[in-house]
Order: structure tokens, then C-alpha cells, then sequence
């Protein structure tokens, strides 16, 4: 069979992936905290028909004959870039502006999650959870800790201790608590952020979260505004990073990739049909 055959197979299977990703951004173009994705491209194995020669007495060196075999998938990446924050004017809505990732937890798990969506709540217990009810997790968690309330969950207040008036989040991820006779509450909490020397080596996990991998390297987990770690913007979310005109030009690149695979196919298929008549 022709070579060219397998290279137009090989070329629709990679633009098919190319599609579903960028289907998939398309689809995350309104969720907060999104970080889009994007396919990249390699050349797959090269069939050698004739080897270099280096010069000799009287003629020159020769170049190697080399046939391609078409094309794989090299990466699919998770682009990381910031995107801008988006007025809620909802005091437990935070954008943050800078690299850091909010850090959540299960009870009892060893496992820590990581999202850039910062929209939270407050549970019956009064402690400061996510749309799934993981716990947001505060300044004093550290690598290896064992998720506890009364450790490394964020208590906004204590439903049992009376009533509150308001309370706040400034930039430094710190709460505010003010209770019902106007008096600030004593211990605030910390809103606590995590870094990575390889952000683009994190796996998404679903529900807007993250976890690290082998190649993220472990979190630096700390207060707000250290290392590079940002600042929170209290009233705001973070938009997805998707942009749609971006997105539906390469939906056009990809289009037209499949397209002239799939033309590749149907003219080696050409050939061959001509091949098999010669015998008439």
C-alpha cells in the first residue's frame, strides 16, 4: 500500500484530537478559573531509503533519502496563562491576581486539590467551602498534613458562639470577622495559596480543580503574597483564558487539515484503482 495512505490516516486521527480540544475550550469559554488547552504535533518515524555518504576522492558527500510516515501527537498542553477578574461585588467570590492556586480538602484525606475558581461559601458549620464542599484550606497547611477542621480548614465563625455582623477579605487573604456588638472577632484566619515550579505539569482533575503530578513538582503552599504568590481580590472572579476568535480560527486550521488528509487518502485510493486496472 502506499505510504501516503498511512500519512493522511495518521494526519485525521491527530486533527480529530485537535478538534476535541478546542471543542473543549469552546465549551469552557464561561468557567471561572478555566485554563484552556491546546494540541501540538510531531513527526512520526522516517523510513530511510538510502543513508548519508561523506565526501570522497572524487565526488562530494551525499545527502540521506528520507520518506516520512506521517505525523503523532506530541503534547496537549494546559496554558496557564492570567485572565481578567470579573465584578461580582460578592464578598466570597476571590479572583487572584498572580500564579497561586487556592487549596482544597477532604477531611481525613492526605490529598490536596488546587483551583484558580475562587467562588465559595459557607457551610452550616460556618466554614468556608467550595461548590462541591471541599474545604478551603488556610496559611497553616503545610505538605503531608492530614485534613482537619481544626487544623487546616477555614472557620469563618463559629455558628454556636453567637451571631456576626459582617466580615471581609482583604488582599492578603486574611477574614475579617466582625461580630453583633461591632467588635472585631481575635485568630482571623488565613486564606493560604500554592505555587508550583511547574504549573503547566498539573492534571486536571474535573470541577475546576487541579493535582500535582510528577512532573509539576511539590506545592509551595504559604500566605498570601509570598513568593510570587499574588494577591486575592475580594467581589471578583477569574474569566476563562479562552479566546474565541483564536479558537474558532484554529477550528478553521483544523478543518482544513482533516480536509486535505482526507484528500491525500482519496488520491493514493486513486492510484491504487489505477494500478489494479492495469491487468484489464
Amino acid at each position: 500500500m502506499l505510504r501516503s495512505m498511512y500519512s493522511g490516516i495518521s494526519g485525521m486521527k491527530n486533527f480529530q484530537t485537535k478538534l476535541d480540544v478546542i471543542g473543549n475550550n469552546i465549551a469552557n469559554v464561561n468557567t471561572f478559573g478555566f485554563k484552556k488547552g491546546r494540541a501540538t504535533f510531531k513527526d512520526a518515524l522516517n523510513q530511510t531509503i538510502s543513508n548519508a555518504s561523506e565526501s570522497g576522492l572524487t565526488t562530494g558527500g551525499k545527502n540521506a533519502v528520507q520518506v516520512g510516515l506521517g505525523s503523532a501527537l506530541a503534547t496537549v498542553d494546559t496554558v496557564h496563562t492570567n485572565s481578567n477578574l470579573q465584578t461580582t461585588g460578592r464578598t466570597l467570590d476571590l479572583g487572584i491576581e498572580g500564579d497561586g492556586y487556592f487549596i482544597l480538602g477532604e477531611e481525613g484525606s492526605e490529598s490536596f486539590q488546587y483551583t484558580r475558581s475562587g467562588n465559595f461559601y459557607i457551610d452550616q458549620d460556618g466554614y468556608l467551602v467550595n461548590a462541591d464542599g471541599l474545604y478551603v484550606l488556610s496559611s497553616a497547611t503545610v505538605v503531608g498534613d492530614t485534613v482537619a477542621k481544626n487544623t487546616n480548614a477555614i472557620q469563618v465563625y463559629d455558628p454556636t458562639a453567637g451571631n456576626i455582623s459582617s466580615f471581609s477579605i482583604d488582599s492578603n487573604g486574611k477574614i475579617n470577622v466582625i461580630d453583633s456588638t461591632g467588635a472585631p472577632v481575635a485568630n482571623s484566619p488565613q486564606i493560604a495559596l500554592a505555587t508550583f515550579s511547574n504549573s503547566s505539569g498539573l492534571e486536571k482533575v474535573g470541577n475546576n480543580t487541579y493535582q500535582k503530578s510528577n512532573n509539576s513538582g511539590e506545592p509551595d503552599i504559604g500566605v498570601v503574597g509570598n513568593a510570587g504568590k499574588g494577591s486575592i481580590a475580594s467581589g471578583f472572579l477569574e474569566m476563562s483564558n479562552v479566546d474565541l476568535s483564536e479558537e474558532f480560527t484554529e477550528m478553521i486550521v483544523a478543518q482544513r487539515g482533516f480536509q486535505a488528509n482526507t484528500r491525500i487518502i482519496t488520491t493514493s485510493d486513486e492510484i491504487l484503482q489505477e494500478l489494479v486496472n492495469l491487468k484489464r
